[in-house]
């Protein structure tokens, strides 16, 4: 056994992608939940303006807007898996969850709209100022985490990355779940909780 090497073991339990995404990933987590915190400590001090707020709110766009990026995240998932076994799909997985996310965004825009002719606005009171804000913080990350998933499926395509060079796609597929999570916390505190 004098010519075998032995590679090492790889660790399953390392975070996946790039140390420098999760930083920014943790980042943005401390930003949004700061954010939270703020909207419920003045929640609780004019518990009325924030009930209010949120009867106006359609709550059916929320749900759908949650259903599309949960879809969108079990596809960018099951595209990482695809690509990692070098099979086929992955860049398709990735086209559809770009377009499935989409549903995201124009509800968020319709919704945006609809309160904007009615009156609504980061001025209007507190519970939209944090309404508008939060979710418009939101939305940016929901665009930069579409771009980065159509950049993901086009280095696919060219066989830029997948196999076993799995950084770029686990470390945008990581930033494409954080997005779903943040919206996971904001749906019930904006729409169910207020």
């Amino acid at each position: 056994m004098t010519g075998l090497i032995l590679e090492p073991e790889l660790d399953r339990h390392q975070l996946p992608g790039d140390v420098a995404v999760w930083i920014f990933i943790f980042a943005e987590l401390t930003v949004f939940g700061i954010m939270l915190i703020g909207f419920a400590v003045a929640r609780s001090l004019d518990p009325a303006t924030f009930h209010a707020g949120r009867d106006l709110l359609h709550t059916w766009i929320g749900l759908l807007n949650t259903a599309a990026l949960i879809t969108s995240s079990y596809l960018v998932a099951t595209a990482v898996h695809q690509s990692r076994d070098k099979l086929s799909g992955a860049q398709w997985r990735l086209w559809l969850a770009v377009a499935v996310s989409c549903i995201y965004t124009v509800g968020k825009l319709y919704e945006y709209v609809n309160l904007y002719s009615q009156g609504y606005n980061l001025g209007t009171d507190t519970f939209f100022m944090f309404y508008f804000f939060l979710t418009f913080f939101h939305l940016m990350h929901v665009t930069l985490g579409q771009i980065v998933l159509m950049v993901l499926a086009v280095r696919i395509g060219n066989r830029d990355c997948g196999g076993s060079d799995m950084n770029s796609m686990e470390s945008g597929a990581s930033y494409w779940h954080m997005v779903d999570l943040v919206w996971l916390a904001l749906f019930p505190v904006l729409y169910v909780l207020a």
